[in-house]
C-alpha cells in the first residue's frame, strides 16, 4: 500500500520479529547474567510472539559475546545482554577490546541495577564507613578488600573510595566473588566488596558485617544497611547495571518495539520480585535514557581506571 510505502519503518516494526530472537551472553552458563536472561526470555517471547533463545559466547570478560553481536545482522533478531563491566570498564582496563561501545551498539533498554555492598569480617574493629577509612590509614600496606576480579565494578568502587576519601584500601582480586566471601568469613581478609545478592544470606545470619551499599538509595532487600552517601561520602554511587543492546544499525522502529516489550516485562510484579531476589532493582526506561547512562559511565569509569592505574594484560 502507498501508506505502508511512506512509512517503511512502521511496517518493519509490525513485521518484527519474523523468527526466534537470540540473546547472547558473554559469560558461561550458570552465572548471574544467565539467571536474569532466563527470567526474561519466556516473558519477552510471549510479548514478541517468537521464542527468545539464550546463547553463550564466553570469553575475555564478556568481550567475545559483545563482538559477536556487534558483527551480527542489524535486524533485532540477535541481541546482547551485558553489564557495566563488559561495556564501560573493559574498554579502559584491557589494552584493546574488539568493539566500540558507542559506535557498534544501539542500546535497547536497561533491565536494572545490581546494588553493591562492602562487608567486613565480624572481628574487624571498624563497623562503619568512617571507621573503615580511619583504620585503613593506620595500616602499613593498607586495609585489604577482596573482589571478584581486576577491573570489575567492585574493584572500581574500592578505588573510587580511595580517590574520594584518601582511604588506603588494598585490592585483592579473586577468580569470583564466592571465594572472596568464603575468605572474609574465615578472617583471611578483612573486607569484601560484592553484589548484594551474594552477600545477603551472610549478612542476615551475621557471618559478615555490612558496612554500606554504594547505590543512591538503600537496597530493598537490606533496608537496614546505610548508603555510602548517608555515611558521609558525597555522590558515591557505583552500581552494576544489566541491559540489552542491539547491533548499531538496527532500525529505530525495531529498537522501539524491543524497548516497549522489555519495559512491559519489567513492570510485571512477578518479574520485579524475582529480580529483587537476584539483587537487581528493575529499572524500565527509554532506550535513549539508557544510552545516556552508558555514555556517562564510560567517561566516569575511565577517569577512575586511569587514576588507579588498573590494567589487565
Amino acid at each position: 500500500t502507498v501508506a505502508a510505502a511512506c512509512l517503511p519503518g512502521l511496517s518493519l516494526a509490525q513485521a518484527f520479529p519474523t523468527k526466534p530472537v537470540k540473546i547472547i551472553i558473554g559469560f558461561p552458563a550458570g552465572g548471574p547474567l544467565d539467571s536474569h536472561a532466563r527470567l526474561l526470555a519466556d516473558k519477552l517471547g510471549e510479548k514478541l510472539g517468537q521464542p527468545v533463545i539464550i546463547d553463550y559466547k564466553a570469553g575475555a570478560g564478556g568481550s567475545v559475546g559483545a563482538e559477536f553481536v556487534a558483527k551480527s545482522e542489524a535486524d533485532g533478531h540477535t541481541l546482547l545482554m551485558a553489564n557495566t563491566g563488559t561495556m564501560v570498564i573493559n574498554p579502559h582496563v584491557f589494552n584493546k577490546v574488539p568493539f566500540d561501545v558507542l559506535k557498534d551498539f544501539a542500546p535497547v533498554g536497561k533491565i536494572g541495577d545490581a546494588v553493591l555492598i562492602l562487608v567486613a569480617h565480624p572481628g574487624l574493629a571498624a563497623k562503619s564507613v568512617k571507621e573503615v577509612i580511619a583504620l585503613s590509614k593506620t595500616q602499613p600496606g593498607g586495609l585489604s578488600f577482596g573482589t571478584s576480579g581486576v577491573g570489575g565494578t567492585p574493584h572500581i568502587a574500592g578505588e573510587l573510595l580511595n580517590m574520594k576519601t584518601g582511604s588506603k584500601l588494598a585490592h585483592i582480586p579473586y577468580k569470583g566473588g564466592g571465594q572472596a566471601l568464603i575468605d572474609v568469613q574465615g578472617g583471611q581478609i578483612p573486607l569484601v566488596y560484592t553484589a548484594v545478592a551474594g552477600a545477603y544470606q551472610l549478612v542476615k545470619t551475621g557471618k559478615v558485617v555490612p558496612i554500606a551499599v554504594s547505590s543512591s538509595q538503600r537496597a530493598t532487600s537490606l533496608p537496614e544497611v546505610p548508603t555510602f552517601i548517608e555515611s558521609g561520602v558525597p555522590d558515591f554511587i557505583v552500581n552494576s547495571w544489566v541491559g540489552i543492546f542491539a547491533p548499531a544499525k538496527t532500525p529505530q522502529p525495531v529498537v522501539d518495539r524491543l524497548n516497549k516489550e522489555l519495559n512491559a516485562v519489567l513492570t510485571d510484579p512477578q518479574v520485579i520480585e524475582k529480580l529483587n531476589t537476584l539483587g537487581i532493582t528493575a529499572s524500565p526506561g527509554t532506550a535513549a535514557k539508557f544510552g545516556q547512562e552508558v555514555k556517562q559511565d564510560l567517561a566516569r569509569y575511565g577517569d577512575v581506571v586511569k587514576a588507579a592505574g588498573i590494567k589487565v594484560e
